[in-house]
């Protein structure tokens, strides 16, 4: 069957333009290595994700159907839940260009962080749909973090990285790396944030100081990283993936290769600290266990998702996003095709998926009761700079019933 690999641009790769004025202008494009044999570019953002003149989506999924493309790792389908309506809704006030990263506050869902490529990081007031605080950076910021409530970090395209108090709106420039900074995160339990940038290295920051309190080479540009505990899980250019010990970081714990044979896009480590798992640009998602024993490396698997079959023609998108429940260990994964779909790694199966959003999903965010989605809508310049739909934050109230593993489904098919 012939096969599309749609909305395969990254504009994360390489080396920024000079001027930071919009994303279209730091958009790379994948080399010719990079993209599988036999696939092509679709012509229009618009027809690639089925969207229709009037904005809205030209056709729509059966709320419980059998998966798209057939093969071994397809992921059995369990009942869609396709709801739209009261669960739901947008955030007013949104950045004025792509939308990098959407992070709630720790100790509730009430506060939500959003960075931005219009250069400002934002904090909004979820109940009351509210943009409660907004400060800058002088280039687009790539990612943000809480370190507690009261306390924002970010870092971007000017290589700064910045803490800003909430409570009084002041900012404090703590360091730079020597090129974008791609990540920020922070880790409780050893209490420091850690930063991953383009200049191949890993920083880590005392946050009550603040002050940088480590830098830590990597072999290749860090593209995505995530806390596990006091571990800490580094993806990089060349599908390299690193597992550091946070709490003694004089060498690797693990240097692992990407089960999945094209560009990795985001990794998110399991609440249970038991694993983690990783995305390709390439249309699929493995699941990866950190203990290196056989026994339990025979429980990694990987399976195909958030493609499109049209026309007898499977269109590929990117798989941008993760992010976990943190009481279920479910996860959700967004797309550059416009859909967020939520899994169950533990019975291999999905759980459900979501109404079409306009455009590519760039970020999610559950907060940390599991109680709420937050939704980053944003396009990602996958096709240049083309017509697209304008980039919004979606808030979106879940249930047990979307995020639960169930012991039984409509299409119980196994791995």
């Amino acid at each position: 069957m012939p096969r599309v690999l749609a909305q395969a641009t990254v504009h994360l790769d390489g080396n920024p333009a000079p001027e930071p004025a919009r994303r279209g202008t730091k958009a790379g494009s994948l080399t010719a290595e990079a993209l599988p044999p036999g696939t092509q570019y679709l012509p229009s953002t618009r027809s690639a994700l089925g969207w229709s003149a009037t904005g809205r989506p030209a056709t729509s999924c059966n709320p419980c159907q059998e998966p798209p493309s057939e093969g071994e790792g397809q992921v059995g389908w369990r009942c869609l839940n396709q709801m739209t309506g009261s669960n739901e809704f947008k955030l007013n006030q949104p950045p004025e260009d792509g939308i990098s990263s959407v992070k709630f506050s720790p100790n509730t869902s009430q506060f939500l962080l959003v960075s931005s490529w219009d250069t400002s990081v934002r904090l909004y007031d979820v109940p009351a749909n509210s943009m409660r605080l907004k400060y800058q950076h002088t280039g687009a910021v790539l990612d943000c973090a809480f370190y507690d409530p009261t306390h924002a970090w970010s870092g971007g395209l000017d290589h700064q990285l910045k803490m800003h108090d909430l409570n009084t709106d002041q900012e404090n420039l703590v360091g730079t790396h020597d090129a974008p900074i791609r990540c920020v995160e922070y880790c409780p339990e050893v209490n420091v944030m850690v930063t991953g940038s383009w200049d191949q290295t890993v920083k880590l920051w005392d946050p009550r100081t603040p002050c940088n309190a480590g830098t830590f080479s990597q072999p290749e540009k860090v593209y995505t990283l995530s806390v596990s505990g006091d571990r800490l899980i580094v993806g990089t250019a060349g599908r390299r993936v690193l597992v550091w010990d946070l709490r003694n970081m004089g060498y690797v714990q693990q240097r692992r290769e990407s089960s999945l044979k094209y560009q990795t896009r985001c990794i998110r480590a399991f609440p249970n600290k038991q694993g983690y798992v990783l995305s390709s640009i390439e249309g699929r998602v493995a699941v990866e266990y950190l203990d290196p024993s056989p026994e339990v490396q025979k429980k990694k698997y990987a399976f195909k998702c958030h493609r499109l079959k049209e026309n007898n023609i499977e269109q590929i998108y990117p798989v941008n996003a993760i992010s976990f429940h943190n009481i279920h260990n479910t996860f959700a994964t967004g797309g550059s095709d416009g859909f967020v779909n939520i899994w169950d790694p533990f019975n291999k199966k999905r759980l459900c998926q979501f109404h079409r959003y306009p455009t590519s999903i760039a970020s999610l965010a559950f907060s940390n009761d599991g109680t709420t989605l937050a939704i980053a809508s944003s396009y990602m310049y996958e096709m240049d700079d083309t017509e697209h739909p304008e980039d919004g934050i979606f808030i979106r109230q879940v249930t047990d019933a979307e995020t639960k593993p169930k012991e039984h489904g409509c299409h119980p098919c196994q791995l």
